[in-house]
């Protein structure tokens, strides 16, 4: 790994990363991209199902299903910012410049879904599949049409940071690092799905970014706002996500009694918002054993032939019932920015999963992700630009010890997705979340005296994830108030919402 110098370094290549690197490359910028992806399947952009959410020329209709699936909790100013360039930059980028074709009915014309707590259809998607058929246009588009440069299997680890002001980051490639100084950083490092047990993200979110930029003393906010997906589907041969929009084309959830129970849990039933649905799912479970997402009253495998597909792939009998549990989905908090991804450090910004723009506030609309990722990246690469690369001396990474311990992180990373899974997921309670929190003070702490005296970037991951372990934990005990994704029953251990198991000792 040699030292760079470039106007624009962006840490990350899912749509939020791209979106940056075309903006501030369009803007006559030097840009250099990295990301530890090797293929586009390790973003979890390429895994998004169900679509991207448009105004369909009604901004205040968007707008009040963002601020109702929020709980009132979403910021409005950053919702006027997604809403009013939601259109122009979903046509600009995705369809002009980039091509993408998204599914449109027999009239030619676009074929709008509708998913969980949108009140009308404003889905553009392409199958169930939305994610891949935009993230690889968009990766080779970055790759061949503009001059950016394009790092994979590389590494941020640190951010190279004095007095306030960040320079830039230290790379990691092959084994070697080394200073990349940069006018202005973006982080772009998605979210923190590989901190857990049951996700839908790729296990290479660890929440670098978060760590990397908390670490740095950036303000990061709402951590405790993880939103979990109530159709996972958890097999033998691995967890995965069963798009809303099967929910919003008809199809029921059932408990094992073969019993409908989401129209007497919300007046929109299975299209109520995700953190309500999750935890009637989870309850479900607990109370009845089990979960079908009942799809024989809709044409499955036409509509959804990739998820059908899937289904086929893990040996699930779609036809039967899809068993399914919630997983983690989305962090709805993060590096707190403002409404061009500018962070309270200067030359740092952040877009996408890892930033914190106030759009989601504790519950995150379904289909406004890639949406946010999009119009916050083309904001900050504009922003990013113009600003003056200064070299520093670089943050000191030491590798004077020997190898790491035979399967050191594996055996810290089961421990740590453990104690994610058991005491912050979709139900909490204040003596869960405390000794969790002790528990991974310890862990980071262990962790904390390796990263003293050795460098590599497994070791890195691990510390980025057992520092975003310890400020979920953190914001989840300081947040008494049950709201969106965060749930607490105040005086009970529980493990599903409404159902008392024993007096907490901790309470």
């Amino acid at each position: 790994m040699q030292r760079r110098e470039t106007d624009v370094l962006v840490v990350g290549a899912g749509i939020a990363g791209l979106a940056t690197a075309l903006s501030a490359d369009r803007k006559g910028a030097d840009v250099t991209l990295v990301t530890k992806a090797v293929q586009p399947t390790e973003a979890s952009t390429w895994r998004a199902q169900g679509g991207i959410a448009i105004t369909r020329s009604d901004p205040d209709s968007l707008k009040a299903d963002i601020l109702d699936a929020s709980g009132g909790t979403a910021s409005e100013t950053a919702v006027d910012v997604l809403v009013e360039h939601a259109d122009e930059a979903v046509r600009e980028v995705l369809v002009d410049t980039i091509g993408v074709e998204f599914d449109t009915d027999s009239t030619g014309e676009y074929e709008f879904g509708r998913e969980a707590a949108h009140k009308e259809p404003r889905v553009l998607h392409v199958n169930a599949e939305t994610g891949k058929h935009i993230h690889v246009p968009f990766l080779n588009y970055v790759l061949e049409e503009t001059d950016v440069t394009v790092l994979d299997d590389t590494a941020a680890l640190e951010l190279v940071s004095h007095e306030g002001r960040i320079h830039g980051a230290v790379l990691e490639r092959a084994g070697k690092w080394a200073p990349t100084f940069a006018g202005a950083t973006v982080l772009a490092t998605g979210g923190i799905g590989g901190l857990y047990q049951r996700t839908t993200n790729p296990p290479s979110t660890t929440g670098d970014g978060i760590a990397m930029a908390a670490l740095a003393g950036a303000r990061v906010e709402d951590m405790e706002f993880i939103q979990f997906h109530p159709t996972g589907c958890e097999t033998d041969t691995g967890t995965f996500l069963i798009s809303e929009a099967v929910r919003g084309e008809g199809a029921v959830l059932r408990n094992a009694a073969g019993k409908r129970f989401m129209p007497a849990e919300h007046p929109d039933a299975e299209l109520a918002p995700r953190d309500v649905v999750a935890r009637a799912v989870m309850r479900e479970h607990e109370r009845t054993g089990g979960v079908e997402l009942d799809v024989t009253g809709i044409d499955f495998s036409a509509n959804f032939p990739g998820l059908a597909a899937t289904c086929e792939t893990h040996d699930v009998d779609w036809e039967t019932g899809i068993p399914v549990i919630p997983v983690q989905h989305f962090l709805c908090g993060g590096i707190a920015v403002d409404d061009v991804g500018k962070t309270s450090l200067d030359g740092l910004f952040a877009v996408g999963e890892c930033a914190r723009t106030g759009v989601h506030g504790a519950n995150r609309l379904a289909s406004t992700s890639l949406l946010e990722g999009l119009v916050w990246g083309l904001r900050a690469g504009e922003a990013a630009t113009g600003h003056r690369i200064t070299t520093i001396e670089s943050p000191e990474l030491l590798d004077r010890d020997p190898a790491l311990p035979a399967n050191f992180a594996q055996q810290k990373f089961v421990r740590l997705r453990s104690v994610m899974e058991e005491s912050l997921g979709v139900v909490r309670s204040p003596s869960e979340i405390d000794t969790a929190r002790a528990g991974l003070r310890r862990l980071k702490g262990e962790v904390d005296a390796y990263v003293r005296t050795r460098t590599s970037r497994s070791l890195y991951e691990l510390r980025a994830a057992t520092i975003v372990a310890v400020l979920v934990a953190r914001a989840a005990a300081e947040n008494e108030q049950s709201v969106g994704c965060h749930h607490v029953n105040p005086s009970t251990d529980t493990t599903a919402e409404g159902e008392t198991m024993r007096p907490s000792s901790g309470s």
